[in-house]
């Protein structure tokens, strides 16, 4: 039997695999379906990782080495090309490998699989199924690690974080960007991207707009864009057409969950994750989740600040050292959704984080934690948008006032 199970070994598995070993866990076993470990980082050849982690900025293979030679120097097992095809509620793993199919039983479990894009298919955009068109994440991969110019006027459907990198990494790479069209009013990427990635490289993004038709038969040949009405109709009178032969879709991130499922553990509707309480653990027993697996993160320092989090948890789990009562948390309509989604009153006298990204922008907020009706804590923003999770942390000597509330309410409230 195997103490500790990771399932994933990109930086989210990593990360958890190195603090688990630090605290004291020493029967790791990471897991990665990939030749290689560090996940989606080594694609990430850009800057800008670490600033959090290691006080400096770093790109992703830089990223992804650190956490893997600390993974060797801690003699931390790993298996690569290891595919888990089934995870049961009682923490048996079916693994299939070029050495045929095995089970492993764990007393623990981490998830840490990661998140897939979403599909041409989610957007149901009418046309034909010519060459040209890829996901954000697969022209990163064609790009960074194999070296291919993929077009050479390109439009990119919607502004996810992976498709505003990929917008300057294409004009880096000679391919006139000819736009970025995102179906809503507000980007779903960091402002920073925004900025970085299409406003220093005079790249046009469009607010409400959308890819309404596609054109080409053996190749891409162009595109209509056109507005959309507050629903997200199509307003096909504002149609204009775009020539081009490289259509990239940025248009979401899916946690990957299939193993969850299996496991009975239970998944929020809206992160398409795990439902988790304050220790990050599932409603199955001893089964644990952190990273993109739970919810989508923007910057790969709180994967691993959240790795970190979770192997504590497991640590304490694995010593018998978990008493669970929990109050589920709520939120308001201003509110997408906070993760956790219950917390432990029985370790109440610890800081808890609360993450949550808004409905739409809100201007000079304060975001209020309530315990059964009375104010525990508050904090001002000044800006809070849907492309960026926000964290608070509520102290312990506040959470130690839960007490025997029925809830945790999390409110977005603005002033007149």
């Amino acid at each position: 039997m195997t103490q500790l199970l990771i399932i994933g070994g990109g930086p989210a598995g990593l990360s958890a695999a190195i603090r688990a070993k630090e605290v004291g866990i020493d029967d790791i076993l990471i897991v990665e379906r990939s030749n290689i470990l560090g996940g989606i980082l080594n694609q990430c050849i850009h800057n800008g990782f670490g600033l959090h982690v290691f006080k400096e900025e770093l790109t992703g293979p830089e990223y992804a080495h650190r956490l893997i030679q600390k993974v060797k120097e801690l003699n931390i097992d790993y298996e690569l090309n290891t595919i888990v095809t089934h995870l049961s509620k009682d923490k048996v793993a079916t693994l299939q490998s070029t050495s045929g199919i095995r089970e492993i039983k764990a007393k623990a479990v981490i998830l840490a699989m990661g998140c897939r894009e979403r599909p041409r298919g989610a957007i149901n955009i009418p046309g034909t199924r010519p060459a040209g068109i890829y996901s954000a994440g697969t022209a990163q991969e064609l790009v960074n690690m194999k070296g291919y110019k993929i077009g050479k006027r390109a439009v990119i459907v919607g502004s996810g974080d992976i498709g505003l990198i990929m917008a300057r990494r294409l004009v880096l790479e000679g391919t006139a960007v000819e736009a970025v069209v995102e179906k809503m009013p507000y980007s779903s990427g960091l402002r920073r991207n925004i900025v970085q990635c299409l406003e220093d490289f005079a790249i046009p993004l469009h607010y409400e707009h959308t890819v309404s038709r596609i054109f080409g038969n053996e190749r891409l040949a162009g595109v209509n864009i056109a507005q959309v009405d507050k629903n997200g109709q199509v307003l096909y009178e504002t149609e204009r057409f775009i020539e081009c032969d490289t259509l990239l879709f940025s248009v979401g991130l899916i946690p990957e969950n299939e193993l969850s499922i299996g496991a009975s553990v239970e998944i929020n509707p809206i992160t398409g994750g795990a439902v988790v309480d304050s220790d990050l653990e599932s409603s199955t027993c001893g089964i644990f989740a952190c990273g993109n697996v739970l919810h989508v993160h923007d910057l790969v320092d709180n994967v691993t600040l959240e790795a970190y989090e979770v192997a504590v948890n497991v640590k304490r789990y694995l010593d018998e050292q978990t008493d669970k009562i929990l109050i589920p948390v709520e939120f308001d309509e201003k509110i997408r959704y906070v993760v956790p989604h219950f917390i432990n009153v029985a370790r109440a006298s610890c800081d808890t984080s609360f993450k949550f990204r808004a409905t739409q922008i809100y201007h000079n907020p304060t975001v209020a934690v309530y315990a059964g009706g009375e104010k525990l804590y508050q904090r001002k923003f000044r800006i809070i948008t849907p492309g960026e999770l926000e964290v608070i942390t509520v102290k312990r000597d506040l959470m130690e006032k839960v007490g025997d509330c029925k809830d945790i309410m999390i409110k977005i409230e603005v002033g007149d």
